[in-house]
């Protein structure tokens, strides 16, 4: 079937009459170096070059690939070529798109038939895309399915549009996973060799053109800067939807405690390796390799799990502290060259790296560029294609192949370079993050009640000048993170389908928190880039838990999460040469050592003082809004504490010390003033006991 376009049918915002139903909010400052997100007259293009007509009608499919590398381990993937009318695949080369990932072809080419199997996949398409709501007990689920109609399965899978376009896809099993041999060892030295190899045996074959982009989501996503970061000559363009530069502190041990998903996430990839493709499981029993595929599974059938395990209970392990283990898997993302377009979601489990990707690309910007969206792990791209909202993910992705390709001037290079969803506000392309109006400010944590936090511990407030006298607030640890943004962001989004205290109003978890909140704003306020909360606590144990969050309050109570961070108090040493600093050496972004040897006492009963750092963020209080710091004992199951360290922090209570002399406060960036306190104070001095 021929698509056919009106031009009536779309506005210059690429917005079709249906999406004009659900308008988000446009940029808050529409200022001259701000722009509309949704590309303009070339955003239109781009999108009617993938809705459009194609150039070739069909797809061939090649499930059955064998590469072998050079340790003889062999790896299974999946060739798609355009064919003709007879589904014979073209002889002409094209650029190749390498897809790298762990969750079994088998699962791709499951989601590849459900959306393209004639009647399920049009019900599909059509109930996500019908499903809109963002308000009451549906909007969790509406976000979730809006991503079937969105390109994120696109990006994920197998990709028939960009296919028949013109572009050779292949997907292939990560070594140990899926219908590869060898052993598991999760974004390893060579397990990115592998991924160096395969594109060397791309740009042999005699469909390949000699250029090669790669693309993927999550882990697929981290493969490809990994890649990237070993600058294979052939390697022209990277598009990456949320990756990690440090997995470590997204996820792995973020403050120091280990983090519920990767336990979950471990036992997925671990089943699914179990997993034979259908496509190819007769062949492989005639030909000897199953027996060789399963005798790789017997050796290693749960990859890391008992490691993991040990290293929880004992802290004998070095996946429990920063260690080379993950100094080896973490992308270098200095040392890329190719122009990379990285996706990313403030509350993605890899929110620290939405931004940090695009900061440490050494790439002008346009060859770089970042886009972050208010969301999740599951569900990037669910918002695009409204007005003034971006281009679907797989349009953005098309758009960046063929300029970087195959030379297309098409414009992608001008948009952005950093285009995000302001929490509280709209989509806006800028060319800076954080935002250039912006400046650090501070407001200190205070005793003095607002009356807009009654049903916390504490009713403190944020304000201009420390505390007047000295008073100690005591927490203690409690369940309530279960049902919690918190909770939300370590499911990757999946409990956002429960309800509004798993995304937009935290009171039900500030009853077991210390609250602090400003005074109402008046007039639009932008936060934008990184924050620090510096804290004076103690504990009657040796050990501290503190998890906290930064919220935005609206007149009507409901207290709505804008970022959040961890640490246990023997972790708050910090490599000063890592941490961000303005120029008057105020710290923004705390970076703590977390490995073993950096570990510092913990003092029964003796205050200390800490700094939590926060995920990186943009966003715009409306009038009337007031800003809150909440401080928690701990927030489970976001943050787990390792059995030693629960041992040692055993009947303990935990206080939060108010003191004139050494003041507890919140470090930000803004472009009002909240009545906070103007930088420069007083130089920062590392902890060292």
């Amino acid at each position: 079937m021929t698509l056919q376009y009106d031009a009536g049918d779309f506005d210059a915002h690429g917005e079709d009459s249906a999406a004009r139903q659900t308008r988000a909010p446009g940029p808050l400052h529409p200022a001259p170096e701000y722009r509309d997100a949704a590309g303009g007259v070339a955003g239109l293009e781009w999108r009617r070059a993938v809705d459009g007509p194609k150039t070739y009608p069909r797809v061939a499919i090649d499930r059955s690939v064998t590469l072998t590398m050079s340790d003889g381990v062999r790896l299974r993937a999946t060739i798609v070529r355009p064919a003709n009318r007879l589904g014979l695949p073209v002889r002409t080369p094209f650029p190749a798109i390498l897809n790298v990932n762990p969750y079994n072809r088998a699962v791709l080419d499951g989601i590849d038939h459900l959306l393209h199997a004639p009647v399920i996949g049009s019900a599909v398409q059509t109930a996500s895309a019908t499903l809109t709501t963002d308000e009451g007990s549906l909007a969790g689920v509406s976000r979730l399915t809006r991503t079937f109609s969105k390109g994120l399965w696109d990006v994920f899978g197998i990709n028939r549009n960009l296919v028949r376009s013109g572009y050779v896809q292949v997907l292939v099993d990560v070594r140990g996973t899926g219908s590869s041999h060898g052993k598991w060892e999760i974004l390893s030295a060579r397990e990115q060799l592998d991924s160096v190899e395969v594109i060397d045996w791309i740009t042999e074959q005699s469909w390949c053109s000699g250029a090669v982009g790669m693309t993927g989501w999550s882990y697929s996503a981290i493969n490809s800067l990994q890649t990237a970061s070993h600058r294979p000559e052939a390697l022209k363009a990277v598009f990456a939807v949320e990756g990690s530069e440090d997995v470590v502190r997204d996820i792995y041990i973020t403050g120091g405690m280990p983090s519920a998903f990767i336990p979950l996430w471990l036992a997925l990839v671990n089943g699914l390796k179990w997993l034979p493709n259908p496509a190819t499981a007769v062949a492989d029993l005639i030909r000897g390799d199953a027996y060789r595929w399963a005798a790789s599974r017997i050796l290693s059938p749960a990859t890391e799990i008992p490691s993991l395990l040990w290293g929880f209970l004992t802290a004998r392990d070095e996946r429990i502290f920063d260690d080379p283990y993950f100094t080896e898997r973490d992308p270098v993302v200095e040392n890329i060259v190719c122009p990379t377009f990285t996706v990313g979601g403030w509350h993605d489990l890899f929110g620290r790296s939405a931004t940090r990707v695009y900061r440490k690309l050494q790439l002008e910007p346009g060859r770089k560029q970042a886009l972050i969206a208010d969301g999740y792990h599951l569900d990037p791209g669910c918002d695009h294609e409204r007005e003034y909202t971006p281009p679907r993910l797989d349009v953005l992705q098309r758009a960046w192949f063929d300029r970087w390709l195959k030379g297309v001037e098409n414009g992608i290079d001008e948009y952005g370079p950093v285009t995000l969803e302001q929490q509280g506000g709209g989509w806006s392309c800028g060319p800076s993050f954080p935002r250039r109006e912006v400046a650090p400010r501070r407001l200190f944590l205070s005793e003095e009640p607002t009356g807009t936090a009654a049903h916390a511990q504490h009713d403190g407030s944020l304000r201009a000048a420390p505390a007047s006298r000295r008073r100690s607030l005591r927490i203690r640890p409690s369940l309530n993170g279960f049902a919690s943004r918190d909770v939300s962001q370590v499911t990757a989004g999946l409990t956002m389908v429960l309800g509004e205290r798993f995304t937009t109003d935290a009171r039900y978890q500030e009853e077991s928190g210390l609250s602090f909140t400003s005074e109402p704003v008046a007039t639009p306020t932008q936060l934008s880039g990184e924050m620090n909360l510096r804290l004076n606590v103690s504990t009657t144990a040796h050990e501290g838990i503190w998890a906290v969050t930064i919220n935005d309050v609206a007149p009507d109570g409901t207290s709505t999460v804008l970022t959040n961070g961890a640490l246990t108090a023997s972790n708050r040493a910090l490599d000063t040469e890592r941490s961000t600093y303005t120029d008057d050496g105020v710290l923004l972004d705390a970076y703590h050592f977390l490995t073993r040897e950096r570990r510092l006492p913990v003092p029964a009963d003796e205050p200390i003082r800490i700094d939590v750092d926060l995920v990186p963020t943009d966003a715009v209080l409306q009038p009337g809004h007031r800003l809150r710091v909440d401080v928690y004992a701990a927030s489970v199951p976001r943050y787990l504490t390792i059995v030693p360290d629960l041992i040692k922090a055993r009947g303990r209570r935990q206080q939060l010390v108010l003191d004139p002399g050494k003041p507890s406060y919140l470090t930000f960036q803004t472009d009002g003033d909240l009545g906070a306190d103007v930088f420069p104070p007083h130089r920062y001095v590392a902890p060292t006991s």
